[in-house]
Parts: structure tokens; sequence; C-alpha cells
């Protein structure tokens, strides 16, 4: 089963924008809001160097609840916007 993270914060207009349009798409997506899991957060900025939102992070669950093919998609740096983020988030999911 391929998953879809996203990482929020509170007040984030582009968050709102982005979680809008996911449901939109009818895309499944468990959000994580950066000030309750600070650390996953903190881990995803030292991995990518980037610490703006929203991000993600795309994996794979296998049968055996085994994580595998994470990839890490930030702001600026693997998107520009929120229609490359979906289109993205959706080619990942095919």
């Amino acid at each position: 089963m391929k998953a879809v993270i996203i990482y929020t914060m509170d007040g984030c207009s582009h968050c709102i924008n982005m979680k809008e349009q996911l449901k939109e798409n009818n895309i499944d997506f468990l959000e994580r809001n950066i000030d309750k899991h600070k650390n996953e957060y903190e881990s995803f900025v030292k991995a990518t160097k980037n610490d703006y939102l929203p991000a993600f992070t795309l994996l794979e669950i296998d049968d055996d609840n085994n994580v595998n093919n994470i990839v890490l998609m930030a702001p600026d740096r693997d998107y520009k916007d929120i229609n490359e983020a979906i289109d993205k988030v959706k080619n990942y999911l095919l």
C-alpha cells in the first residue's frame, strides 16, 4: 500500500490549500502537524535541507508493515506550486 504523509503547521495558508487539493483529488493522506511531531519533522528537514511547508513523505507499506521506497518532497526543492505537488503525488500513487 502506498501512503502520503503531509507536514503542516497551524495557520499556514499553503498547507490549507494543499490539503483541500488533496481532498478534491480524492487522495488519502495522513496529516502531521509539525508542532506535535517536532522530532519527525526535524528529521525530514535534516534529510531535505529544506524547512518549507507543506512538505510530503511518500512511502510504501508492505503486508508485513515494512516501510519501503520512501520519497521526501519539499517545496522549492521538488515542486514549485500546489498543482505540481499534486501531480507528483498522483504519479507516485499510480
